[in-house]
C-alpha cells in the first residue's frame, strides 16, 4: 500500500534529507588514496549520533543478506555497486567507490547515494557515473504530478542506454518514508505513461546505477555485496523525491555535487 505525505511530513522529510545530503558530501570528500574504508564507516557512525539520527542500515535482514546488516554505510569500490560491506580496504588511486546511505531522524527517513573516483580518474569510470548522474536529473525531472511512475523508469532507461550501458532489473528504487523500503518500487527501466500515478505527497528514492559492460550481477559470499558479472566498474546515484502540486522536490540535494 502507497501512503501520501502531507506537507508537513515532507518537510519533516527535507530535515532528514538535508542532513543525509551534507553527511555524503562531507564522506565524498573524506574519500582519498590510503583512506580506509572503516574509516568512512566510523566518520558516519559519528555524525549519525552526534545529530541523533538512526541508522535505517544497521540490523537490516532482507532475505538476499547473510545476517543482519552491521554498519551504517554501503561503500562499494570498482566492479561493486550495490550493498557493499565496509570492510578493512584501503583505497587505491584510481578506484570508483559508491557511497549509498539512509537514516531517519524522528521517525522520518531519507536515502541518497553518489559515486566518486579516488584520485587520478578513468575517463570511462567519469563517463558512467555521468551517466547514472544525468539519468538521475532526468528521472527527477520526469516525476512531475499526474505523470506516471512509468515516466520515471523510462527515463533512466533512455539515458542509460544513449550512453550505450545496458539495465538491470533486478533492483532499482522504491517508496520511501516513515521506512526505508516502502511501495512503490521504481525500476530503472520501463514505459512511459504506465503504472502508478503520480501524485503529491508520493515520495519516492529514485536510484540508477549501471554496470560499464554488462546488466549481470553476482553476490560476493558475505550475501550482500553485488558486483557486476563479468568485474567490470560500476556506478550509482541516488535522491530521496517528494511529488508536490508545483513538481519534483529533491529532499536530499548536495551543493558540492552535480547529482
Amino acid at each position: 500500500m502507497i501512503e501520501l505525505k502531507s506537507a508537513e511530513e515532507i518537510g519533516r522529510m527535507a530535515v532528514t534529507g538535508q542532513f543525509v545530503g551534507e553527511l555524503l558530501a562531507e564522506l565524498a570528500g573524506a574519500a582519498a588514496v590510503g583512506v580506509n574504508l572503516m574509516d568512512l564507516e566510523h566518520r558516519a557512525r559519528r555524525r549519525i549520533a552526534e545529530r541523533g539520527a538512526v541508522s535505517c542500515y544497521w540490523d537490516y535482514a532482507p532475505s538476499f543478506g547473510r545476517g543482519p546488516f552491521r554498519n551504517v554505510l554501503c561503500l562499494s569500490v570498482n566492479d561493486a555497486v550495490l550493498h557493499g560491506l565496509p570492510h578493512d580496504y584501503v583505497l587505491r588511486d584510481g578506484d570508483l567507490l559508491s557511497i549509498d546511505m539512509a537514516v531517519g531522524i524522528d521517525g522520518w527517513v531519507a536515502d541518497s547515494a553518489l559515486s566518486v573516483v579516488v584520485g587520478t580518474p578513468d575517463p570511462a569510470d567519469l563517463k558512467l557515473i555521468e551517466a547514472t548522474e544525468v539519468a538521475l536529473e532526468a528521472a527527477i525531472a520526469a516525476a512531475q504530478p499526474g505523470g506516471r511512475l512509468g515516466d520515471v523508469s523510462h527515463a533512466i532507461g533512455e539515458v542509460a542506454h544513449s550512453y550505450g550501458y545496458r539495465v538491470n532489473g533486478e533492483f532499482g528504487g522504491h517508496g520511501i518514508g516513515r521506512t526505508m523500503h516502502e511501495a512503490p518500487h521504481v525500476a530503472n527501466s520501463g514505459r512511459a505513461g504506465r503504472g502508478v500515478k503520480l501524485v503529491p505527497g508520493l515520495t519516492i528514492a529514485i536510484e540508477p546505477w549501471l554496470c560499464h559492460s554488462t546488466d549481470r550481477v553476482k553476490y560476493d559470499a558475505d550475501g550482500w555485496t553485488i558486483r557486476s558479472a563479468d568485474g567490470s566498474r560500476t556506478a550509482h546515484s541516488e535522491h530521496t523525491v517528494a511529488i508536490t502540486a508545483s513538481g519534483p522536490q529533491v529532499l536530499t540535494r548536495r551543493a558540492t555535487t552535480a547529482g
